[in-house]
């Protein structure tokens, strides 16, 4: 059986005069298949690692989770919605038909999950202050909101929100190239390598984002069957490529090396309960009588394998 989510969900809510085609559908759920397949990738890989370490792991793989049910829904023509288009190019072939161009919501929705823990990822791994941290994560969601306000805006007047993301954008490049550099730095070699290489990656590729937004959502240049390609692609490779990059640079990294101190009962139960004699005791002679101070202050005799008190 072929493709038929475009016509069974052609009832669904209003539809633009330039949308998807079966062949961006297909392509929306081969890459719900990748994001699907990383998450297992990714748990499965956590499953390995002591609770206490497997906090790089949750992150990553809610990453990609997210990004699954999200290009299931794009797959499947759903959580759009028609805009008038603020150019409309008659001579341009691609987008001839466009009156209304169909724009996904879906997409910022997900952005506005999956941004703030790939950049709670990242700065972790250089172990940057809290304060920091939620700064860089407020101006992300203003970016990706400015973003969704933009592309929903029918006038020239998106072009405003699309400078207040850039701004955004501006400010969480710095805080990784300038002061997250060097907190990393200060770590040693794993975390400094394993935050260098994948702060670059995602410094490029974001980079990259508002152009695709401008050929599409924005200035309405490419098909949305090629907006599909270019966000597809860009998202492949800054998710599941860039969270096992991550994870892979994370092999011998501890939380302790990053400032992190999480609670682990499941470990320490396990030190626990090795460290306890065939009676219960720790350590010392498991068959030997404890002596221990009595309610007067005179010595008091426990027998064998009895508790201390």
């Amino acid at each position: 059986m072929g493709n038929n989510a475009l016509a069974t969900n052609s009832v669904i809510g209003q539809h633009a005069n330039l949308e998807i085609t079966t062949h961006g559908s297909d392509w929306y759920f081969t890459v719900c298949a990748i994001m699907g397949f990383s998450t297992l990738a990714f748990m499965g890989m956590a499953m390995t690692k002591p609770q206490g370490h497997r906090i790089f792991h949750y992150l990553t793989a809610a990453i990609t989770a997210t990004a699954c049910i999200s290009y299931f829904c794009m797959g499947s023509n759903l959580g759009q919605v028609p805009i008038q288009a603020e150019f409309v190019r008659p001579f341009r072939r691609q987008v001839a038909s466009a009156g209304t161009r169909e724009i996904f919501y879906v997409r910022y929705i997900d952005w506005f999950i999956t941004t703030p823990l790939l950049l709670t990822d990242l700065l972790l791994t250089a172990g940057i202050p809290w304060p920091t941290l939620l700064a860089v994560i407020f101006a992300d969601i203003a970016m990706i909101v400015t973003g969704l306000v933009g592309a929903l805006t029918q006038t020239r007047y998106k072009w405003g929100f699309w400078t207040f993301g850039m701004f955004g954008l501006f400010y969480i490049i710095y805080e990784l190239v300038g002061p997250a550099r060097r907190h990393a730095s200060a770590l040693g070699d794993g975390p400094s390598k394993a935050f260098l290489t994948c702060g670059v990656l995602l410094s490029f590729l974001w980079f990259l984002y508002p152009i695709a937004w401008g050929l599409s959502e924005g200035g309405n240049v490419i098909h949305p069957d090629s907006e599909a390609v270019f966000y597809g692609i860009l998202d492949v490779i800054a998710k599941p490529v860039w969270g096992a990059l991550l994870l892979w640079g994370h092999r011998n990294i501890t939380p302790q090396q990053l400032g992190l101190h999480i609670h682990d009962n499941t470990s320490s139960s396990a030190a626990s309960e090795k460290g306890r004699g065939p009676h219960g005791a720790h350590g010392g002679a498991p068959d030997g009588p404890a002596t221990t101070a009595g309610a007067n202050g005179t010595p008091a005799t426990a027998g064998a394998g009895g508790a201390t008190v």
